[in-house]
């Protein structure tokens, strides 16, 4: 199946080629057609999937035709959990929205920065991608309304829900028409999505691409037990040795996330942070730099880790381990997307490797564990 057979204007294909899209990714073959047709959809596949342009090119063909009225109204509202997702949601919004007949304003809004410009700025927008909290303080403004909305969709519901998102989510839900479009994609299905979607979705079509715990052939994982003190300069040597150009490091907490960078960077290694007690603007500028290859390292903790999407991302390092098995996955499967391959790399103190025993053990798999404390470091 080729992207020409969903019959998506003629542009998008064009952009398509022009950004080496080949061929629609599962969850797009399954969800293109159906959201052309207005169908709800519960759409399950994991990050790095292609869930965002799964919903992007048919929701903006429904929208071709139609010019986009100066006022306060909203057609499509995207619900995401974070900051860093709004603005990548935003920015695939805007890649094709090129290749329309008429302009749809787009517009991502989120906390952490000054209400007022994005009140001011929210006249005419027809795509708004928000986060709960920032969307209701705009509805309570007035800034914002939902009385024409075509379509809603929730991206990364799992985290939206694990987040403590529902009150808001519920308030937010009751100021839309009942006449729309719900599309709800998500990681996983687990008991508080499949309650969404018994409230929101009407017949909805159910999608699941999600690979089964454990099928994850494309990355290479292994581990190094190491104690907490050699776990900094084993990092630093393991990135100069194995010459990684681009690394995905995860960490515990913010205040870990933050030493580590400034550790790899002080050691002659271009590195960055990114967590909750970062600016949106510092966070940007480190994820730009990330992608475009002017660092080589990028530390995150698993929230703001949610944002990042790069494709070919040869490396990820858990310098700490996560809470669950599933964050573990989560975490791993930044890399190895697609045709690629990719390495996953654990860093196991004393006090982490029965946590390590239990994750592989919920996983069913069995990763290869080295002697970090045997390997001479420079």
């Amino acid at each position: 199946m080729s992207f020409h057979s969903f019959g998506l204007p003629h542009s998008f294909i064009d952009i398509l080629e022009r950004e080496q899209y080949k061929n629609p990714y599962p969850i797009q073959q399954a969800s293109i057609p159906l959201i052309l047709k207005g169908r709800d959809v519960l759409g399950i596949a994991p990050t790095g999937s292609g869930k965002t342009a799964s919903y992007v090119l048919p929701v903006l063909s429904r929208l071709n035709h139609k010019k986009k009225a100066k006022d306060r109204q909203v057609d499509v509202l995207v619900l995401v959990p974070t900051r860093e997702l709004a603005e990548q949601v935003k920015k695939v919004f805007l890649l094709f929205e090129k290749g329309l007949e008429h302009s749809v304003p787009t517009m991502a809004v989120y906390g952490g920065v000054s209400i007022n410009p994005q009140m001011k700025a929210l006249f005419g927008i027809s795509v708004l991608v928000a986060t709960p909290g920032r969307l209701l303080d705009l509805v309570s403004s007035n800034a914002v309304r939902f009385d024409q909305l075509q379509t809603l969709i929730l991206d990364e519901a799992d985290k939206l829900l694990n987040l403590g998102f529902k009150d808001e989510m519920s308030q937010i839900f009751a100021l839309l028409p009942k006449k729309r479009q719900n599309l709800l994609f998500s990681a996983t299905l687990n008991e508080k999505v499949e309650e969404i979607n018994q409230i929101l979705l009407r017949d909805p079509e159910v999608i699941n691409v999600a690979p089964k715990e454990g099928n994850l052939d494309q990355i290479r994982q292994l581990a190094y037990t190491i104690s907490e003190e050699k776990k900094g300069p084993f990092l630093r040597q393991l990135i100069k040795s194995e010459n990684m150009q681009q690394v995905l490091i995860f960490t515990a907490s913010t205040y870990k996330a933050g030493h580590v960078a400034d550790k790899l960077h002080n050691n002659g290694i271009d590195a960055r942070s990114i967590h909750g007690k970062k600016s949106q603007h510092a966070r940007n500028i480190a994820l730009e730099e990330f992608k475009s290859g002017k660092i080589r390292a990028l530390v995150a903790t698993d929230l703001l880790g949610r944002g990042i999407d790069i494709e070919d991302l040869p490396y990820v390092i858990n310098y700490e381990l996560p809470r669950s098995p599933k964050d573990y996955v989560h975490r791993i499967g930044r890399t190895g997307r697609a045709e690629s391959n990719g390495e996953a790399i654990s860093l196991i103190s004393p006090n982490e490797e029965h946590h390590f025993k239990i994750i592989q053990k919920k996983m069913k798999i069995s990763v290869e564990v080295f002697d970090g404390n045997t390997i001479l470091l420079k």
